[in-house]
């Protein structure tokens, strides 16, 4: 996927307002409409004009986009980094479903959570807001309350957008999924004609944590081994989100085998597993005595390692 420079479109600088963005957009729009333009590429002109101006001319997507900075160049090889958008704070309903480049539908597509205005009797609905945040995978262990901060893009007075900060207190429930969104009331867009505040909806993404590999319920861990321990079987510590627990290795155990903690991984009606993946450690021939060792151990088997492939004893 190529990297699309926006503003390179329309032939602005970064710190251009939004009203000199719209003059850009207007022109360059007369100019390559299918239905005038003599020129060869006009269709696909026009598109890209107009998939710029969808981002720009919206402070919410201007903002997002404006974070990756400049270090990008057009048609530069691009992928989004992890949770980018993590704590930004967007209204209304998803951005995609129009015919979009990849670049685009990467960064804003099938996004939002929710609805947009809605109607009540006692008057208009304030718009839902939405937004990804990052937690521990331990929060998902035992609960946690924590005070996030959303940035809220605006534009000023000058007609520049900028980023307007707000804290909120949020209890991040015992038993929380990635992907799962938490809903709080009345924090979303304020209503109007009396009319109650939207909902302010949390995506809920966990930290990278090096440790450990979540798939839905259930959470994975490496747990490396020395080769006596897996010859002979041990009982070892392994750490989990929630502590460290015992787990007795078999013996014969292999490198790769999964060894299962029932109920260990994030809890839940149907709480899920944790499996610690086995990885065997070989220790260094670094001195006399391990070489030693070695030449020992080399003498007490005929194992042939490469047997079952066809290969060399």
């Amino acid at each position: 996927m190529q990297f699309k420079d926006y503003y390179e479109v329309f032939g602005v600088p970064r710190t251009a307002t939004q009203d000199e963005i719209k003059s850009a957009y207007r022109k360059l729009a007369r100019k390559f409409h299918p239905d005038v333009s003599k020129e060869s590429d006009a269709e696909a002109r026009f598109k890209e004009i107009g998939e710029a101006y969808e981002v720009l001319k919206d402070p919410e997507k201007r903002a997002a986009y404006d974070q990756m900075g400049s270090q990008w160049k057009d048609g530069q090889d691009f992928r989004p980094p992890p949770n980018w958008d993590q704590g930004f704070e967007f209204r209304g309903a998803d951005f995609g479903g129009a015919d979009h480049s990849d670049f685009f539908e990467a960064l804003f597509g099938r996004r939002a959570h929710g609805s947009g205005a809605r109607q009540s009797r006692a008057g208009a609905q304030g718009e839902d807001h939405h937004a990804k945040i990052e937690i521990d995978l331990q929060d998902a262990y035992r609960g946690a309350q924590r005070s996030l901060g959303l940035r809220a893009p605006a534009v000023d007075a000058t007609g520049h957008v900028v980023l307007r900060e707000r804290h909120i207190e949020v209890t991040i429930p015992k038993g929380v999924r990635q992907g799962q969104h938490l809903r709080l009331a009345g924090q979303g867009t304020p209503g109007f004609d009396g009319g109650p505040a939207g909902d302010l909806y949390l995506e809920i993404v966990f930290r990278p944590d090096a440790r450990f590999r979540v798939e839905g319920r259930d959470v994975y861990t490496a747990l490396s081994l020395a080769p006596w321990e897996a010859a002979l079987g041990a009982t070892v510590s392994v750490t989990t989100p929630d502590g460290g627990v015992a787990l007795k290795v078999p013996a014969g155990s292999a490198a790769g085998r999964k060894l299962r903690l029932k109920a260990k991984g994030i809890p839940g009606r149907e709480p899920g597993d944790l499996y610690a993946e086995i990885a065997i450690v070989i220790p260094p021939a670094d001195t006399p005595e391990a070489v030693a060792a070695y030449q020992a151990f080399a003498s007490a088997f005929t194992f042939k390692p490469r047997a079952e492939s066809g290969g060399p004893s």
